[in-house]
């Protein structure tokens, strides 16, 4: 039974450079005798110790146990998921590594997050692992960092509180990214060249990736999203120009995705979609330039291998220092569907670098949830807001340095 596992939560993939970072909050939140029973996993010993040693002080590391399995070895996950109630990994390209994980997961009815942002992947093993899911009631929850929990998140409580006030909710809502101080971890690059890469051999994986709807549950037909921003455009609510935002391409299905699960109670032809503020037309037009002549760059074999040069591998990332002086902002413009006057505008702000110290504080807490606090769904394939709502929420606001607030939107 789930109620007598040995672990609340394992770290899988503690050893990576987000996965330290992701340990590190751990022990600093929730020590190692709190609320929360967790452990560390990966595949050696000597690291994983040399991990735990700079996590807790001397006299409490020999509590924080270590687990061992490797991504290659179906055994070994089988026996790591039947000690726990939740995995959290960090382990990508997780098209490359993460499926033997989903399935001993699904198979264990042991609850799941993680980071990936892999939008072919997940289109892949939802509909292979969902009725396995659901019948052992584990909860599959992924997209847990930057992308996509602000997004995600930022829409729903925009949504709820819509709802609340005026009894409808927005036909639609803009997520404009702002104010940003960080970079791409290394890992969301493998995984975005691993995508190239398996769409490079497989023309369907460019279809599937384009279409707005591609992480719609099966049987629903699709909404009124178009394809995704490619250049420069105005954006008249906010009066400035836009350009494409990289991660849209991932957010926009997820929170699509949460509108279908939830049932639509932000009906079935709800639009979203995603760019970046640009304060000129001619700033917009150079860096939605910019962004189509990098993709184009890294899907070509000679370029990309120019460009790996000067991208960030993964395991490697910024100091701490750095983290610390990143932060984020995004903003959520929801359109009322009879009433402009009555628009609401959400800030979403993180005190960190998105792409590594916001990021590992988030999956942390979505973890802990998962872990921790009270079941809102049974098992199958989620997204965050879908599967945690108020109570992630309410722990990205206490401990995760998120801040959530309405804005005028004139």
């Amino acid at each position: 039974m789930m109620s007598k596992r040995e672990f609340d939560l394992v770290l899988l993939g503690a050893t990576g450079f987000t996965g330290q970072l992701v340990a590190e909050y751990l022990a600093t939140r929730y020590g190692v005798d709190g609320e929360l029973r967790w452990a560390i996993a990966g595949r050696n010993r000597d690291k994983l110790e040399d991990v735990r040693d700079a996590c807790l002080p001397p006299d409490q590391r020999d509590r924080l146990a270590i687990l061992l399995a490797d991504s290659g070895d179906p055994a070994s996950l089988a026996a790591l998921a039947g000690r726990t109630r939740v995995i959290c990994t960090t382990v990508g390209p997780y098209a490359k590594y993460g499926t033997g994980l989903v399935a001993a997961c699904v198979e264990a009815g042991t609850d799941y997050c993680d980071l990936t942002g892999e939008v072919q992947w997940m289109a892949r093993i939802i509909p292979s692992y969902q009725g396995t899911a659901e019948a052992s009631g584990a909860r599959i929850v992924h997209t847990c960092g930057f992308d996509s929990i602000p997004s995600d998140m930022g829409t729903w409580f925009l949504q709820q509180t819509m709802l609340e006030r005026d009894g409808v909710p927005a036909c639609r809502v803009r997520a404009r990214v702002g104010k940003t101080r960080g970079a791409a971890s290394g890992g969301t690059i493998a995984s975005m060249l691993n995508l190239l890469e398996e769409a490079r051999h497989d023309p369907s994986i460019r279809r599937l990736v384009a279409d707005p709807y591609c992480l719609y549950p099966p049987g629903i037909a699709p909404g009124r999203d178009e394809p995704d921003q490619t250049g420069p455009r105005y954006d008249p609510d906010f009066e400035q120009w836009t350009s494409p935002f990289i991660m849209g391409v991932i957010n926009t299905r997820v929170v699509r995705r949460s509108n279908a699960l939830l049932g639509f109670p932000w009906g079935e032809d709800f639009r979203y979609d995603e760019a970046v503020l640009e304060p000129s037309r001619l700033r917009a037009s150079r860096n939605a330039l910019a962004a189509g002549l990098g993709m184009a760059s890294l899907a070509l074999g000679p370029t990309r291998k120019l460009a790996q040069r000067f991208l960030p591998a993964p395991g490697e990332g910024p100091s701490r220092r750095q983290r610390e002086r990143g932060f984020f902002e995004i903003f959520f413009h929801g359109v009322h569907p009879t009433d402009r006057d009555l628009d609401m505008r959400l800030k979403v702000t993180g005190d960190m670098d998105p792409g590594y110290g916001s990021t590992s504080k988030m999956l942390g807490e979505a973890a802990a949830c998962l872990a921790l606090d009270k079941r809102q769904t049974g098992g199958g394939f989620w997204t965050p807001s879908s599967a945690m709502g108020k109570y992630l929420l309410d722990r990205l606001i206490a401990h995760a340095g998120l801040t959530f607030e309405f804005v005028d939107p004139d």
